[in-house]
């Protein structure tokens, strides 16, 4: 008997499983694999979401945040590789934008690029009101005095 395993259609979303977003990717298919990425836990609510961009300049990538939705998009500039003549072209340098659905608690803090790796960093931030809270339980008095009737000889 084989059995489902439905990790990896939901690695692009951070903070919560959805549903709607697994039908939406397993109908999507295998054309979304560009460029590959990792998403790490760093430690209690931090996340880090690290995209193989070599190839790409900083000026070439761009982030937004818009609706609980990430998007990357990169913009291969093609002024540079026409002035160049390849022989062999192994390293994929293509225009794209990769989406992720962020929970309601999560926020990016920030971004950096080192070595051919965007790195973005996440974390979750919990309102107040949404926190667990502990409720005091108070002592048992009754809530009205009982009158008790004393028996009466006849």
């Amino acid at each position: 008997m084989r059995t489902l395993d439905f990790a990896p259609l939901l690695r692009s979303s951070i903070g919560f499983e959805n549903l709607n977003r697994l039908v939406d990717f397993a109908t999507r298919g295998e054309g979304d694999a560009f460029p590959p990425y990792n998403i790490e836990k760093l430690g209690d609510g931090a996340y880090r979401i690290s995209m193989a961009v070599a190839g790409f300049a900083q000026d070439e990538l761009d982030l937004t945040v818009q609706d609980n939705m990430l998007i990357v998009v990169g913009r291969a500039g093609e002024a540079e590789s026409e002035k160049r003549e390849f022989i062999h072209r192994g390293i994929a340098k293509r225009a794209f934008e990769r989406r992720f659905q962020l929970a309601d608690t999560i926020k990016v803090t920030g971004a950096g690029y080192d070595k051919g790796l965007l790195n973005i960093e996440l974390v979750r931030e919990v309102p107040e009101h949404k926190k667990p809270r502990r409720i005091a339980i108070g002592g048992a008095e009754p809530a009205a005095q009982t009158i008790e009737a004393v028996p009466q000889a006849a």
